[in-house]
């Protein structure tokens, strides 16, 4: 099974992108903590988030760098041949299902 929950602040606004076909892609990154054991302290991890359809219309209006997301949908990887060097290339992705605002950066300053 393919699923993955992350919850993060997003890191830049999403970017969304209309298509001839009528469908709609967002893209945007979330940073998401996590104790480290060995060193003792919070590390980030960063991951990039595609989104389609009606979610990625959502996402461009209201996912903005600072806020706070829960995202749910599953890790997708792409290969590809690099043109300049002709090198093999990977990269790993979150493809969203679902998206939820939990709150910005000043929500939780308040608090």
């Amino acid at each position: 099974m393919n699923t993955v929950v992350l919850v993060g602040r997003v890191g830049r606004d999403a970017e969304i992108k209309y298509f001839e076909s009528g469908k709609v892609k967002a893209n945007f990154s979330i940073a998401v903590n996590r104790w480290d054991s060995k060193t003792k302290s919070e590390v980030t991890d960063w991951f990039n988030v595609d989104v389609w359809d009606k979610q990625a219309e959502f996402a461009g209006e209201y996912v903005k760098k600072g806020i706070q997301v829960a995202v749910d949908g599953r890790i997708q990887q792409d290969k590809w041949t690099d043109k300049a060097s002709g090198g093999d290339r990977e990269r790993f992705l979150i493809v969203a299902t679902s998206i939820r605002l939990l709150g910005s950066k000043r929500d939780a300053e308040v608090l």
